[in-house]
């Protein structure tokens, strides 16, 4: 060994992650702690007729898929900012105390205050989410081993707070109430900022270092919550795209962009319907909230498994492309709802007895009146349910989830409530509403077991696409088509909207659907796959 490398050797073996990262990565984990925090909470607290506004599933969802789609575009806006006028940690700062603003205004119980905090929560996350994952990057010198290692780990602060965060949500709000949980989560971003400022001399160094060579697929990475993927140079892959013509490379991207529309629009469900079906449908003594924390979870468990089983192949030769890897992970996807699909399929089926009916919970919505109108009850009698208001102005019927409650039945409840609406309605038909109101539930088996593919599915699929990006776009294109991808995801958040669909479908039908798109989706990537290598070599 000569001089000059037995000393880069020893540089090497003796490097260590900075303290630094510790640093950023409590302040990632708190801020993703309360993010996740009002994600598990949002749509239920729209939804709730007491604390919350007493909304259909549909208007629940279109705000939930609107806020979600300024989310993944408000990096853009945060990132050209810090770039050019605050410097990173600034606008970390910035963003935590719009966090903290949000989160704050939340648990203001008025509707003026949601959309405020909505606001609030966007501009935070445009500061805040893809400034600190940029600062992460720039702790380490151009070229560093340890720099792939600090994203995994800096990753698994963004897990270890969203698997926290629902669970401690479920109990504050079970014993506090949801206005609570809010101010729970504005104190996640309090200890958040305050680690910032506190340990502020251990990350001075990696504020707003320009032109040190950080990919921006590092920052986007952590922008979109996936873990970044192969972020080391590799000359000789390098090469080989470059020999690509540039419009083959960006018409490949243009798909990979198609594709992450789709994904994102079955995968965040997990926010608005996956929740309903969690809190309406599944057989547990909590409340949909929990089940938010499921694909974190699911994340911490298999991360690392995954990396270690693509390494096995890689050694033998057999790791597939990542074209291929993408196809695979859309095709899990599809069939996660698969599996929803043949869960509420075995609900749906169910003989309702008088037991489970007496014990049962219940909620009319338009599915419901559909059906009702089909055994023959009246137009008046069913538009007497649906206009039923009480006196804050809220439904007292439609919408409503009718559940055992101060020593009465929810099976009493619905019907006391349509009498009151019509007299003798209720009475008259209280076979047909029971019939058709009742709120099936199964085992929390098929939606654990949903959520454990669709999360391999998001491993196999999100960091992919994120590499693919930084790769193969062309230098001189590359902020413009990462833009693209934020555009994609975006767009694709918005499209979670088809959520509204979820209470004039079957359940079963809902998750077939999203089902069936999905797997079109791996069906057209595994036939494109030659054309896609051809354009992508390397890679």
């Amino acid at each position: 060994m000569s001089a000059n490398a037995e000393t880069i050797g020893n540089a090497v073996s003796h490097e260590r992650h900075p303290k630094g990262l510790a640093v950023l990565f409590a302040t990632e984990m708190w801020e993703r702690f309360s993010f996740y925090s009002m994600l598990a909470l949002f749509t239920l607290y729209l939804r709730d007729p007491n604390e919350g506004f007493g909304w259909t599933a549909a208007e629940a969802t279109w705000l939930y898929s609107t806020y979600l789609m300024f989310v993944y575009l408000s990096p853009l806006v945060g990132g050209f900012i810090a770039d050019r006028f605050t410097g990173y940690r600034k606008a970390v700062m910035i963003g935590g105390f719009f966090f903290m603003a949000g989160h704050a205004t939340l648990s203001i119980p008025a509707i003026w205050a949601v959309y405020l905090a909505l606001t609030f929560l966007v501009i935070g996350n445009g500061f805040f989410k893809p400034n600190v994952s940029t600062m992460v990057g720039n702790l380490y010198p151009e070229g560093s081993h340890l720099k792939d290692r600090a994203y995994n780990i800096f990753y698994m602060g963004i897990n270890v707070g969203a698997a926290l965060a629902p669970i401690v949500m479920e109990i504050v709000k079970h014993y506090w109430g949801f206005h609570a949980a809010f101010a729970v989560a504005a104190f996640g971003m309090v200890i958040s900022v305050f680690v910032l400022w506190y340990w502020r001399s251990l990350i001075l160094s990696a504020d707003n270092k320009a032109g040190n060579g950080e990919s921006e697929a590092d920052a986007a990475a952590t922008a979109v919550d996936a873990p970044p993927h192969e972020i080391s140079d590799q000359n000789e892959k390098a090469r080989l795209m470059a020999a690509v013509p540039e419009s083959k490379r960006i018409m490949a991207l243009v798909v990979v962009f198609l594709i992450v529309i789709v994904f994102w629009m079955v995968f965040h469900q997990n926010g608005s319907t996956l929740t309903y079906f969690a809190d309406d449908n599944t057989e547990w003594n909590v409340s949909g909230t929990i089940s938010n924390s499921i694909n974190a979870i699911w994340i911490l468990i298999l991360t690392f498994p995954l990396v270690a089983f693509w390494g096995f192949l890689d050694r033998r030769g057999k790791e597939p492309s990542t074209p291929t890897k993408m196809a695979i992970g859309m095709t899990l996807t599809g069939l996660s709802f698969l599996v929803l699909w043949y869960g509420a399929t075995i609900g749906e089926s169910m003989t309702k007895t008088p037991e489970m009916l007496a014990k049962g919970e219940f909620r009319i919505n338009e599915r419901v009146l559909t059906n009702l109108g089909n055994t023959g009850i009246s137009k008046d009698v069913l538009d007497k349910i649906q206009n039923a208001k009480g006196a804050d102005g809220k439904n007292s019927i439609f919408g409503v989830k009718f559940a055992a409650k101060d020593g009465q039945s929810g099976e009493s409840q619905l019907i006391a409530a349509v009498n009151a609406a019509s007299p003798g309605a209720g009475d008259a038909n209280k076979a047909a509403i029971l019939q058709n109101a009742y709120l099936f539930r199964v085992s929390p088996f098929w939606l654990i077991f949903a959520y454990m593919i669709v999360t391999l599915g998001e491993l196999m699929l999100s960091p992919m696409g994120l590499s693919l990006v930084s790769k193969v776009a062309p230098i001189s294109k590359r902020g413009l088509l990462m833009g693209g991808w934020f555009v994609a995801t975006a767009i694709g958040n918005k499209l979670t909207q088809i959520g509204v669909f979820w209470d004039i479908w079957l359940q079963s039908t809902f998750f077939l659907v999203l089902a069936c798109m999905a797997l079109f989706m791996a069906v057209v990537l595994f036939l494109i796959l030659k054309p896609l290598k051809k354009a992508m070599p390397g890679v």
